[in-house]
């Protein structure tokens, strides 16, 4: 970022009209300028934060708290120049998730006081941030739906649900207006992290204003006045949403929210988030959202809303044409057999949150809880690929050892830093004076990174292609 970057004078002064009396348009101007802060989310799927923090105490890494997420930290690292954060042991196992801090901000305002997490909807949900952060709430209980419109960005998706443990999670591939109608109220909670003219993104992005004009953002908010009314008519009475951008005209902020409460009158409620942490007023609007400026927390700027649904609302009926689908569960004796099979190869447990269906060969295990949604929406994945059946039994996968596993197995064998960049090349291991049989799942200062397969005295590298890297590795 340098101190140039191009800020439209149109966009200035839209700011100037809206900003708080008690902010300054200089200090924001000056703020839009300076490099962001670089920052992170503990994946407490993986590894507690208190056992992060002792992981990572060897290494010149300076965290800083996040104030409203109790798993995020603002970082400063002395290797940065030798090894990429994303190049680190800990990210490649899936121990944290790059992460902007103020975009961790909507989750943490969706699960304040906030239960009802059996079925959650993520509706813009690429490439996964709020999505594994929402995962990490729910513990891989109950069913997260993760809907992406762009296809070229599911793949992206789902490799960031696999590394962070995810196997809860069903992806769609839609636009996410069609949710209130093929959905309605099926949904416990719903995040639309809308998109969005991306103003606050101006700090990470030297693009990001580069095709802003105020006709944009009039087109925009139309997309996003039909999203927030489909996200709103697809969550259950009494449910909670959250609308959010990361973008600072209220066009696109209040104006869309206030659409939604002008559609559907009482059912709409919108819920101070002046509570949610310590600072939060100096954010808070009259309505009681948080509309961030950059500078307010040296942040990127975003906006956050919190919503509950009082009644019922109308939905226009649709004809569904689904086609067959294309998987089996499996009847109760088979499950414990396929289970107890897991068990005996692997010394891995199943969960009773899950549920295991066929598709020809293969073996996948779903969350049970988006049973009630098949057959109602088209789904792109559901849940993680468990196995292959062959001849001889069951080929384990890998993305089953990435959320199943959790390194303490019998079977696991404990790489060192050497033998686990050797791995992530895509190299078979030889691990000293040890030999063995069958399938081997592979681990690096105690968390799984991959499964192998003994042959003699080396362990055949079983990474899959896509995830094989050769540069900028760690050092421990």
């Amino acid at each position: 970022m340098h101190p140039n970057i191009y800020i439209p004078d149109a966009f200035i002064d839209l700011i100037k009209h809206t900003m708080p009396e008690n902010l300054s348009i200089d200090e924001f101007i000056s703020c839009c300028k300076t490099p962001l802060r670089r920052s992170i989310r503990v994946n407490t799927l993986k590894i507690s934060v208190a056992d992060f923090l002792t992981r990572v105490a060897d290494k010149d890494w300076t965290l800083t708290p996040v104030p409203w997420c109790d798993t995020g930290f603002w970082i400063k690292r002395e290797d940065e120049e030798s090894v990429s954060l994303g190049n680190t042991a800990e990210h490649m196992a899936g121990l944290f998730y790059i992460q902007e801090a103020s975009s961790m901000m909507p989750v943490t305002a969706l699960l304040d006081k906030n239960d009802n997490l059996d079925c959650v909807l993520d509706m813009a949900s690429a490439p996964g941030s709020k999505t594994t952060q929402i995962a990490c709430a729910m513990q891989n209980k109950g069913a997260l739906v993760a809907n992406e419109l762009a296809a070229s960005r599911i793949k992206v998706l789902h490799a960031n649900l696999q590394r962070c443990g995810v196997h809860n999670a069903a992806l769609t591939h839609f636009d996410g207006c069609v949710f209130g109608t093929w959905a309605p109220e099926a949904f416990d909670s719903i995040l639309l992290d809308a998109p969005c003219s991306g103003e606050g993104a101006i700090r990470k992005d030297d693009d990001a204003m580069a095709n802003w004009s105020l006709e944009s953002i009039d087109e925009i908010a139309a997309v996003q006045r039909n999203l927030i009314v489909s996200a709103f008519q697809a969550l259950k009475p009494g449910g909670v949403m959250v609308y959010s951008t990361c973008t600072l005209n209220q066009h696109e902020n209040q104006e869309v929210c206030h659409y939604l409460k002008q559609t559907f009158g009482d059912a709409v409620e919108f819920e101070s988030l002046g509570d949610l942490f310590d600072g939060a007023q100096q954010a808070l609007t009259a309505e009681g959202f948080l509309h961030v400026y950059p500078q307010v927390f040296d942040s990127e700027g975003f906006f956050v809303a919190r919503i509950r649904k009082h009644a019922s609302v109308e939905t226009e009926p649709v004809k569904k044409r689904m086609g067959k689908f294309p998987f089996n569960q499996v009847k109760a004796d088979e499950q414990q057999l396929i289970a107890q099979q897991l068990n005996a190869d692997l010394d891995i447990t199943l969960s009773t949150n899950s549920d295991i269906w066929l598709r020809d060969k293969e073996v996948w295990l779903f969350p049970s809880q988006i049973k009630p949604l098949i057959g109602e929406i088209r789904f792109q994945r559901i849940g993680i690929k468990l196995a292959e059946q062959h001849k001889k039994g069951y080929r384990w996968q890998h993305e089953a050892i990435m959320t199943l596993a959790t390194g303490k197995e019998t079977v696991a064998i404990a790489l060192t830093a050497p033998q686990a960049k050797e791995w992530f090349m895509g190299r078979d291991i030889r691990p000293e004076n040890q030999s063995g049989k069958g399938e081997v799942i592979v681990t690096y200062r105690d968390y799984p990174i991959g499964i192998g397969k003994w042959v003699g005295n080396r362990i055949k590298n079983g990474l899959p292609r896509e995830l094989v890297r050769d540069t900028n590795l760690f050092d421990i």
